[in-house]
């Protein structure tokens, strides 16, 4: 049986060394062999990515989750009255019987004037950082007297003296002050209250949380006359700040000596010189024209999130996407670098084992578990100029043993920094990404068809 299987053994080797069909097949393999840790290596990523999303929502959780501000809001009760049919069952009787229901209107400000000063840290945990800040919120602005008459309700029916006024926060934890409103000359201190979630479309936002003033005093009340108020809050928050414009004319300046200003939401600032060398000082003016609500509502407190505006405060960790889109282009490197093997083994009768394509595979592949670890302690620019050259050096100095000359090295080496600068390149782009990847792709093309022209594909099968 020895003797019977060593010429097939020999007729196969033989056809594997000079069959470029063979050899394609083989490099073929390989490659499809390499996705499978190229694909552990992308789970590798969302893993760390979701690692790091944990560490800063408990740091953020601990110091403070952001803020939203909603208010304040003037909140007065008022009489309906419906009549009921109740018989007696014994004398089978019927007689009407007024019933008094108490519901409650909510008005929004009139002027409503917010000045923001922001004071932003960074919060580390191990490899991982957030950004947190500490901010002085002023709110003033006036109430001018509630109008009922879209719904008819008489004056005799509002219950003036049970008014109050409320704000909606989304962060309660952070809250470093007493919280409380002055109207006119009084100061109404705020208390946190259980609350129902009225038209709560978007659930999947920011919770809010209600504080209530105690009753207001009929001195203080806008029933007659405008009422001016203020208030200050001193909170600590994290990721962004956001405010909702309920003011007939609402006012928001934010400051703050953070540097990479994200605004964010439905307005954006007004003022051009709003990104200073310090930070930033941004202003808005937004009217009720400009927003799709009304000035009061009698259907309970609507839910005004998707109408809000700030600032984002969250540091741009970009190295996991950076490092995810890489290694998108994987397969696209394992399949280049072997086609420039391919070629040359091809054209200069050079043999290379199939062991040796595995190894060079693998080297291709360590670049990027070396991008990812060197990442997450630096910035990506350098763990790519790292793990680039040396990837690049070990399949230079590797494939020159093979090789046995120089000048097929120096081109591998020229190839693969090209390629990994033309990938660098693209990774970076976001709007030009596609069109500069594809003019790219097109020229590598163009390259390959034109080195192997000369290759006499008939007599090498």
């Amino acid at each position: 049986m020895q003797t019977h299987n060593q010429p097939q053994q020999g007729k196969f080797s033989k056809w594997l060394k000079s069959s470029i069909t063979a050899r394609m097949i083989m490099v073929g393999f390989l490659i499809l062999i390499l996705t499978i840790p190229l694909t552990f290596i992308k789970f590798l990523i969302q893993e760390r990515m979701v690692r790091q999303q944990d560490v800063v929502r408990e740091i953020n959780e601990k110091w403070g989750e952001e803020v939203l501000l909603y208010g304040p809001m003037l909140k007065v009760p008022y009489k309906e009255y419906s009549e009921k049919i109740i018989k007696n069952e014994k004398t089978k009787i019927s007689h009407k019987e007024t019933v008094t229901h108490i519901k409650y209107a909510y008005f929004f400000p009139k002027n409503l004037d917010i000045i923001s000063t922001i004071n932003p840290e960074e919060k580390k945990r191990g490899i991982y950082k957030t950004a947190v800040y500490k901010s002085k919120i002023d709110v003033s602005g006036t109430f001018s007297k509630p109008n009922f008459a879209e719904i008819d309700i008489p004056n005799k029916n509002i219950i003036w003296d049970k008014a109050r006024l409320v704000i909606k926060t989304s962060n309660l934890k952070g809250v470093n002050n007493l919280v409380e409103i002055k109207l006119k000359n009084n100061n109404y201190a705020f208390t946190a209250k259980q609350h129902k979630n009225y038209n709560n479309r978007y659930s999947n936002d920011v919770k809010l949380h209600m504080l209530e003033s105690s009753f207001i005093k009929n001195e203080d009340l806008p029933n007659e006359k405008e009422i001016s108020f203020s208030m200050n809050l001193h909170t600590n928050g994290s990721k962004q700040i956001r405010f909702i414009p309920i003011g007939k004319e609402t006012n928001v300046n934010i400051a703050s000596n953070w540097k990479t200003a994200n605004f964010i939401g439905e307005y954006i600032p007004y003022n051009s010189d709003k990104i200073t060398k310090s930070g930033f000082d941004a202003k808005w003016k937004i009217l009720d024209i400009n927003r799709p609500f009304a000035q009061q509502s009698f259907d309970g407190i609507p839910d005004l999130k998707q109408y809000s505006f700030g600032v984002n405060f969250m540091i741009p960790v970009d190295e996991y996407q950076k490092s995810e889109r890489s290694t998108k282009y994987g397969f696209l490197v394992i399949t280049l670098t072997f086609l420039v093997f391919f070629l040359i083994q091809t054209m200069s009768k050079i043999q290379i084992h199939p062991f040796q394509y595995l190894m060079i595979g693998i080297a291709l592949i360590m670049f990027y578990t070396l991008l990812i670890s060197i990442s997450e302690h630096s910035s990506f620019l350098k763990a790519y100029l790292i793990s680039g050259v040396s990837v690049i050096t070990l399949i230079t100095l590797y494939s020159k043993s093979i090789l046995k000359s120089l000048k097929f090295p120096l081109f591998i080496c020229a190839s693969l920094i090209a390629l990994y600068t033309f990938i660098f390149i693209i990774i970076q782009l976001e709007n030009y990404a596609l069109i500069v990847g594809s003019i790219g792709l097109f020229l590598i093309l163009a390259t390959i068809m034109y080195v192997s022209r000369k290759i006499d594909w008939q007599n090498n099968n």
